[in-house]
């Protein structure tokens, strides 16, 4: 009897072991949330908070994080009727994060990260002049988990097919034929890449990047069948050629494509230095009973319920 009850305890020792083993010490996630959780106004965020928090994330970086459009339509609100991004303190403190960081940016679709942890801000990257490379902004922050300081960077790369600042149909379609969208989002990459990571000594460092890069990867060129050449693989092989960084996805997942798109595509990527890599223990796609994209009724611009895009959950373990 005795034997049989050290066996029960030894067992559950285990069990208590395992579980503690895989619980993470730390959640983020990752979403492109269009126009300021748009289809959030309906029923004052409820849904959105109610999901949030039973994600029990330690950090959010939300793409598209500004108000811009009345509640069912297409109508553009005044700036003093947006609610986001004045009111992310509030809205974050009801799922559970009390620090909240706005990202540098041009336009309405600035990144908004939130947390548990207290967050510094380090550069807000806009760059330097009417002419920047940079389309709608990006944000560098700082924080420290457990003892270790986490570099984050969040970014939105320009989104068309052609170069900015065309004015007629027939430029936005000539400059499209010469890929000229590509190439800009190329030169984009690099550019944010130089004033991050590219600023300090990144080996060893944790550091992640996340975002909306509007681009294909390599990485899923399987399924996608693009020629080896192609433009729309250009930022990527930036950041995989001249960056530490490792997409965290294809590392978890090798040989495999996650799309994160209403169709069968990736475009919102999470990034992670080697160090930080190493202690991924586990990071999906989230398809469940909200986050499956639903297109709006109304057929309004490209309008999606809850969004057009699906989030991105990833654990680590320190």
């Amino acid at each position: 009897m005795r034997r049989l009850a050290f066996f029960a305890a030894a067992l559950l020792t285990l069990a208590a072991s395992y579980a503690t083993a895989a619980k993470p010490d730390f959640r983020l996630v990752y979403w492109n949330i269009q126009n300021g959780m748009w289809d959030g106004q309906n029923d004052n965020y409820d849904r959105f908070v109610d999901w949030v928090r039973a994600q029990n994330p330690d950090l959010c970086v939300w793409c598209e994080a500004q108000s811009i459009y009345y509640t069912d339509s297409d109508r553009h609100m005044k700036e003093s009727e947006m609610y986001l991004i004045r009111g992310w303190e509030e809205l974050a403190a009801r799922y559970g994060h009390k620090y909240v960081y706005i990202g540098g940016h041009r336009d309405d679709f600035p990144q908004a990260i939130t947390s548990k942890y207290p967050i510094e801000n380090v550069d807000r990257i806009i760059g330097n002049g009417r002419d920047t490379v940079v389309m709608h902004g990006c944000g560098w922050a700082r924080m420290k988990v457990r003892g270790r300081t986490i570099n984050i960077v969040s970014l939105h790369l320009a989104p068309h097919q052609w170069a900015p600042g065309l004015k007629t149909e027939a430029q936005k379609q000539a400059s499209a034929a010469r890929r000229e969208g590509d190439r800009y989002r190329r030169r984009e990459i690099q550019y944010v890449c130089e004033h991050t990571i590219g600023r300090g000594d990144a080996a060893g460092e944790y550091w992640m990047m996340m975002g909306d890069f509007n681009s294909r990867s390599r990485a899923d060129n399987a399924f996608y069948g693009y020629s080896d050449d192609d433009t729309k693989l250009l930022v990527h092989d930036y950041i995989t050629a001249k960056t530490p960084y490792r997409d965290v996805m294809a590392a978890k997942h090798p040989g495999e494509m996650h799309p994160t798109m209403h169709y069968a595509a990736r475009l919102d990527y999470v990034y992670a230095t080697p160090a930080l890599l190493d202690k991924v223990v586990e990071a999906h796609v989230s398809h469940d009973y909200y986050t499956e994209p639903v297109r709006d009724p109304q057929e309004l611009s490209n309008f999606w319920r809850p969004s057009d895009h699906r989030p991105i959950i990833v654990d680590f373990k320190f």
